[in-house]
C-alpha cells in the first residue's frame, strides 16, 4: 500500500512537472529572447550624445531609443556607418546601399588606432626626432622608432602656411595630380571605390632605384571627418590582384595622416595654417639599417618635392580646374564628433581592449540572467503547486542560466 502511495506521489509530481514545462518554457523563451536581444551599444550612444550636444553644452541626458540596435545573425551584422545612420548629420552623406564592409575592410578601429598614435597613447617605443628643419612656407620635424618586430617607424609634423587642411586633404588623395609631381609613382589606377563612405582600394607601382625592383602596392584609403580635422587612414589590404616576380608586391604598408588647421607662424592669431602629421611603415623587402640610410638621405629632398607639388595644386585648383575623380571621393567623409575622438583616444590599447571586452560579457549577460531567473520567481509565486513545482522551476532556470554562461 505504502509503496502504491509513493507511486502515485511520483506520478502526480511527475505530472506537475509535465504541466508546467510548458508555461515556464515559454516564459523563459521569452526572457531569453529579451536579454539576447537587449544589448545597449555604449560606444554609439556615447557617439549620438556627443554629436547633439553643442560645442558648448553638455549632451542631452534623454536616450534615443532608435540607437539600440537588435543583435542580428553574422551575415545581418550593421556596418559601422549604418550604427551611426541615427544621427541626422550622417543621413546625408549615406546612402541606402552599404558598401563599406566589401570595399578595403576600413573600419573604426582603424580610426582608433590613428586617433591613439596621433596623442602618442598607442603604447609603442618612444619616438626619437630625426630632423628638424623650415623654409619659407613650411617647418617640418620627423621623428623614428624602431618595434621590437617589423620595420622602422616614421612620424613626421609639417606645416604649411596659407594652406586650407581641405586642400591638403584632397593633394594626398589625388592620384591623378600625384602622377605629375611625384617621379616615384610611375602607375596609379582606382580598382574600388565606396560612394557611401568614400573608401577606395587603388594600385601604386613605385618606381624604386636601378639596384632594386619596382614596388607594387594595393591600398585601401578612408578618411574621417571631425570639425577641420581629417583622419586619414591607408594601409595595405587583402586583395585578388595577381602577383607578379616584377614588380614585387609590398604587403605590410601603413601611411596615414591628422590633417588640420592651426595657427600661422605669423602671429596673427590666425588658422591660416595646415598641420599634417604623418605616421608611416612599410616593408619594402629591403634590409631596415639600408633603409633608414636611404629614408634619411633622401628625407628633405622628398618634403620639399611635397611643397612644391601642394604649392603647384593650389594654384591649379585657385584656377578653377575640375576636380579629379579621387579629389571628388576625398570629399566624402565619414563625420564623427570631437568628443567621440576623445572617447576613443581615451580607451586602452588592443591588449586591454581584449581583457576589458572579456570583463565586459560578465556585466552584459547580467541582464539575461536577471531576467530568467526574475521570470521564474514571478512564474513560481504566482502558482500554488506545492514546494516541488517551484523547486523544479528554480533549477530549470539556474540551468537556463548556466547554458547562457557557456554560450
Amino acid at each position: 500500500m505504502g509503496e502504491i502511495f509513493e507511486r502515485s506521489r511520483v506520478v502526480d509530481v511527475v505530472g506537475e512537472v509535465l504541466s508546467m514545462i510548458g508555461p515556464f518554457g515559454v516564459a523563459v523563451s521569452i526572457g531569453v529572447l529579451i536579454g539576447w536581444v537587449w544589448k545597449p551599444n555604449f560606444p554609439t550612444l556615447v557617439e549620438y550624445f556627443s554629436k547633439s550636444s553643442s560645442k558648448h553644452s553638455w549632451p542631452s541626458p534623454i536616450i534615443n531609443f532608435s540607437s539600440f540596435k537588435l543583435q542580428l545573425p553574422t551575415f545581418m551584422t550593421l556596418s559601422d556607418d549604418e550604427r551611426q545612420c541615427d544621427d541626422p548629420s550622417l543621413q546625408a552623406s549615406l546612402s541606402t546601399s552599404d558598401c563599406s564592409e566589401s570595399t578595403g575592410n576600413l573600419t573604426l578601429d582603424d580610426l582608433e588606432h590613428l586617433c591613439r598614435i596621433v596623442e602618442e597613447k598607442d603604447g609603442g617605443p618612444a619616438w626619437f626626432q630625426v630632423m628638424d628643419r623650415s623654409a619659407p612656407n613650411m617647418t617640418y620635424q620627423a621623428w623614428r622608432r624602431d618595434p621590437e618586430t617589423g620595420p622602422p617607424q616614421y612620424r613626421s609634423r609639417t606645416v604649411y602656411e596659407d594652406v586650407t587642411p581641405e586642400l591638403a586633404r584632397d593633394f594626398f588623395w589625388d592620384d591623378e595630380f600625384r602622377l605629375k609631381w611625384d617621379d616615384m609613382v610611375i602607375e596609379a589606377e582606382t580598382l574600388e571605390e565606396c560612394p557611401t563612405t568614400g573608401t577606395m582600394v587603388v594600385r601604386w607601382v613605385r618606381k624604386f632605384p636601378f639596384f632594386c625592383s619596382d614596388r607594387e602596392y594595393v591600398i585601401g584609403r578612408r578618411i574621417w571627418e571631425s570639425g577641420r580635422s581629417y583622419y586619414c587612414v591607408t594601409k595595405g589590404v587583402p586583395n585578388t590582384v595577381p602577383r607578379h616576380k616584377k614588380p614585387r608586391r609590398v604587403d605590410l604598408f601603413y601611411s596615414s595622416w591628422c590633417i588640420r588647421a592651426v595657427k600661422s607662424a605669423r602671429g596673427d592669431d590666425q588658422l591660416t595654417s595646415c598641420e599634417v602629421l604623418l605616421f608611416h611603415h612599410e616593408d619594402m623587402g629591403i634590409p631596415w639599417e639600408i633603409a633608414k640610410l636611404g629614408v634619411r638621405q633622401g628625407m628633405w629632398g622628398a618634403v620639399k618635392k611635397i611643397d612644391r607639388g601642394l604649392r603647384a595644386y593650389q594654384r591649379e585648383r585657385g584656377s578653377g580646374a575640375a576636380l579629379s575623380r579621387c579629389a571628388f571621393m576625398a570629399q566624402i567623409n565619414t563625420k564623427v564628433s570631437a568628443d567621440y575622438l576623445r572617447y576613443l583616444e581615451g580607451t586602452r590599447s588592443s591588449s586591454d581592449d581584449e581583457t576589458l571586452d572579456v570583463a565586459e560579457k560578465p556585466s552584459k549577460r547580467s541582464i539575461q540572467k536577471v531576467l530568467i531567473v526574475g521570470g521564474a520567481v514571478a512564474l513560481a509565486c504566482s502558482l500554488d503547486r506545492g514546494l516541488v513545482t517551484k523547486a523544479v522551476i528554480f533549477g530549470l532556470a539556474r540551468r537556463f542560466v548556466k547554458i547562457g554562461r557557456r554560450i
